[in-house]
């Protein structure tokens, strides 16, 4: 038997850590002197805290490690699931790292040459344009931030179920309208979309009429940007809201190998001002 000092020393972990990991359920003592509560440790114990230190190496909480340790499943297989999901978490996460890292390497750049952090801004082109009626077939609902890409597939899979059933002509590509005012957590009152040719039971006249155009190369992280800048510009030029923001999805995510290839039209409704002072951003 270890005591519990001989056994910290062996494996690296301080002793306020192993009775914490006892009062947690993770790894108990082997025994615990009942006279003076000393405890001890085992020899087979070390592999024990070898392996969660080594899970603990891979990320893995100390609740999914102790789900590990005590599921009911054969270990092996267990441990394999586990390995397979945290490897693919993290090759996920690394992607995220190196997207940041090629952005913050560009601002570093920027910055160097005497330009804004914010300078990127001035690359994302708009354009005044009309947008003329349309039929959409759609679903509306409120989602919040993080149920999107489930409800991107659930709903567009219902809405071309609908399409294929009852034989209706595509005549332009998948679109979301966010009805909200402002950003909430508890979610967004979301619309989506498919423009048909034919007016039927669940479709709805749209007209979004006079718009802000812009269209977006990349990845859809870059879509607050161009709605900041769109805003800008329609108050910089006088001109204020008149529906909701649109995007319009020209490329199918499902389809392209990297986010750089993606394509996206965002659709800002505005009207003119009843009276603005080209010098002023305020009405007059």
């Amino acid at each position: 038997m270890l005591s519990i000092g001989e056994f910290s020393s062996i494996c690296k972990v301080s002793a306020k850590t192993l009775r914490y990991y006892a009062e947690i359920g993770l790894i108990h003592p082997e025994e615990i002197d009942p006279e003076n509560g000393y405890r001890y440790y085992s020899i087979s114990q070390l592999e024990t805290m070898l392996f969660i230190n080594r899970l603990k190496s891979y990320r893995f909480s100390l609740d999914e490690i102790k789900s590990i340790l005590h599921s009911e499943e054969l270990p092996e297989e267990a441990l394999c699931l586990a390995l397979i999901k945290k490897e693919q978490d993290m090759k996920k996460q690394l992607l995220e790292y190196e997207k940041t890292l090629e952005q913050m390497n560009q601002d570093i750049e920027n910055l160097k040459q005497g330009k804004s952090i914010m300078s990127y801004l001035d690359t994302i082109e708009i354009q005044l344009t009309e947008v003329p009626q349309m039929y959409l077939l759609s679903v509306r609902k409120m989602v919040r931030e993080g149920e999107y890409p489930q409800e991107y597939a659930k709903c567009y899979g219902r809405l071309f179920k609908v399409i294929r059933e009852n034989k209706l002509t595509v005549t332009a590509p998948p679109m979301v309208l966010f009805h909200s005012e402002e950003f909430s957590p508890f979610g967004l009152d979301t619309e989506f979309a498919i423009p048909v040719k034919e007016y039927v039971t669940g479709t709805r006249n749209h007209t979004p009429g006079l718009c802000l155009k812009t269209v977006l190369h990349g990845p859809y992280s870059a879509l607050p940007s161009v709605y900041a800048k769109q805003r800008r510009w329609a108050e910089m030029e006088g001109y204020e809201g008149n529906g909701p923001l649109c995007e319009v999805y020209i490329t199918d995510p499902s389809q392209v190998s990297s986010e750089s290839e993606l394509t996206t039209e965002i659709y800002y409704p505005v009207k003119k001002k009843a009276s603005f002072h080209p010098n002023s951003k305020e009405k007059k």
